[in-house]
């Protein structure tokens, strides 16, 4: 569990990382560099959870030996699927990192909400549902590592 107290905010108990991959983790399917090492990493303090459609039929063979959970969703309402996993894995413990608008609903429900503009974009339902906005994954991910720059970001 990773715990983060924001003065003027929440007292954040973080125990699930729910992600999106295209767009997200990925760009075309093929795992953005860094990538492996920041998830390996957090693995050790937060359940890791990965939601795709699998567009480019790669994310097994990309997320081979990060330790994490793979969802797989049907291209319909894939919107409601992530909102569903994050509501059973309880929203109150888990934050939710996106870029597109099928994420708006998970990174809106979620304790915390990170969208990520990379290659691909971000929509903007997805970017007004977070409540912190990142250039990069790495720079997500480490918001969660580094939790000043979390704390900077957020407080009153």
């Amino acid at each position: 569990m990773i715990e983060i107290d924001i003065p003027g905010y929440k007292k954040l108990q973080l125990k699930n990382l729910v992600l999106d991959y295209n767009g997200t983790l990925a760009c075309d399917g093929e795992m953005l560099p860094g990538v492996k090492a920041c998830l390996t990493k957090l693995a050790e303090e937060l359940d890791i959870h990965v939601l795709t459609a699998d567009t480019f039929g790669k994310v097994r063979s990309e997320l081979n030996g990060i330790p994490c959970d793979l969802s797989i969703l049907p291209l319909n309402s894939q919107d409601i699927g992530k909102l569903e996993v994050v509501e059973r894995l309880d929203k109150r413990h888990t934050v939710c990192i996106g870029n597109g608008r099928n994420d708006r609903l998970m990174l809106e429900e979620a304790v915390l909400g990170i969208a990520v503009i990379i290659g691909e974009g971000a929509a903007m339902e997805c970017v007004t549902a977070a409540d912190v906005v990142c250039s990069s994954i790495l720079s997500a991910l480490e918001l969660l590592t580094n939790s000043l720059r979390l704390i900077a970001t957020l407080r009153s």
